[in-house]
């Protein structure tokens, strides 16, 4: 029985570190799905090390007192691919700015899980398809733009993209605004 309790001993303060360091990492990883995905020809990203458990060091990442990622601006700096889902979960995330980029595909669901965001910034990029009819349920979002992309479908209306102004929506393939149903979202993709 004492060597199993020396065992224990030794065992749970390993674990209670690695579920510590895996717990916290959640937010490196997302941001290391991005940096996986992409290209990244001017090296903005080099210093985006999953090795590090605290994504705070790296550059164009600001982050809150408790080491939440809260602010990503990565605008103007020729980065190339596909937004990953992963970016869904920077809960904390107040702030994204990708505009000036060459990303490309579709504008991921899973910002709708983005609840604290209130600027989000993809303008001049080369996205497309429709904008997410889930990004509706953002209440906290002040600014919007997706102008100069390849968007296509309708603009909604619900929630704050009621006060959005169309510059917002501008040199896209867009529809005027949703008509509170009665045209079909994605009409015109």
């Amino acid at each position: 029985m004492e060597a199993f309790t020396s065992f224990l001993s030794f065992l749970l303060p390993i674990l209670f570190s690695l579920t510590l360091t895996i717990s916290t990492n959640y937010e490196g990883n997302a941001l290391h799905a991005l940096r996986s995905r992409l290209s990244d020809p001017n090296h903005v990203l080099q210093s985006w090390d999953p090795t590090l458990v605290n994504s705070c060091t790296w550059f164009h990442v600001t982050c809150d007192s408790n080491n939440h990622v809260i602010r990503l601006e990565l605008y103007h700096n020729n980065i190339g691919g596909k937004l990953p889902k992963e970016l869904g979960k920077l809960k904390s995330l107040v702030s994204m700015d990708l505009y000036g980029n060459r990303f490309q595909g579709k504008i991921p669901k899973s910002f709708a899980n983005l609840k604290s965001l209130r600027f989000l910034r993809l303008n001049d990029n080369k996205l497309s398809g429709s904008i997410p009819r889930e990004l509706t349920t953002l209440s906290n979002l002040k600014v919007f733009d997706v102008s100069n992309n390849d968007l296509c479908g309708t603009i909604p209306v619900d929630g704050p993209f009621g006060s959005f102004s169309m510059e917002s929506f501008e040199n896209n393939r867009l529809n005027g605004p949703e008509l509170k149903g009665l045209v079909p979202y994605d009409f015109g993709c």
